[in-house]
């Protein structure tokens, strides 16, 4: 393999984890601070429409990745952008699948995972739920499971049983 290659892959793979930590300190700050008046239908039980307020921010948070993409294919399929935007773009297909399919179910066609991880991760943003309020809030992260869910999930899932 190139080196460019193997630097660009780095970049890829950097991105997207970093971007759990974008993911995490933007939902603390930006999403329960001055634009939760966009996300608080989220949090919103009662909340019956199919399209909420909160789904502008895929639009929102599109764009960093969109426009990665645009200028690094300017300069050529090697450029540092180019990865950098994918990576930005494939968290956000993560977060599709994740967060809307897997935890809060909007997208039925996503089957519902058992794993233990997948477990944690529903307790996890339930919790976060456990808050209606733009303070209060706990587990604002996507991907990453606070280790006490993950405990709890991997010991009382039935096929974690199994890896024993």
């Amino acid at each position: 393999m190139s080196v460019v290659l193997i630097s660009n892959i780095a970049i890829f793979v950097a991105t997207f984890l970093g971007m759990e930590w974008v993911g995490w300190l933007t939902h603390r700050y930006i999403m329960h601070g001055p634009l939760w008046f966009l996300h608080a239908d989220h949090h919103d039980p009662k909340h019956e429409h199919p399209l909420q307020k909160n789904d502008l921010f895929i639009i929102l948070f599109s764009l960093p990745g969109i426009l990665l993409i645009y200028f690094g294919t300017q300069s050529g399929l090697s450029s540092p952008l180019l990865w950098a935007g994918i990576g930005v773009s494939v968290y956000g297909v993560a977060y599709f699948f994740v967060h809307e399919g897997v935890i809060h179910r909007r997208v039925r066609s996503i089957p519902t995972a058992n794993h233990p991880y997948f477990v944690a991760l529903r307790r996890a943003h339930g919790a976060h739920h456990g808050s209606r309020e733009r303070t209060g809030g706990i587990c604002f992260g996507m991907l990453l499971v606070p280790l006490r869910y993950f405990r709890d999930a991997w010991s009382h899932t039935p096929q974690s049983k199994s890896h024993s």
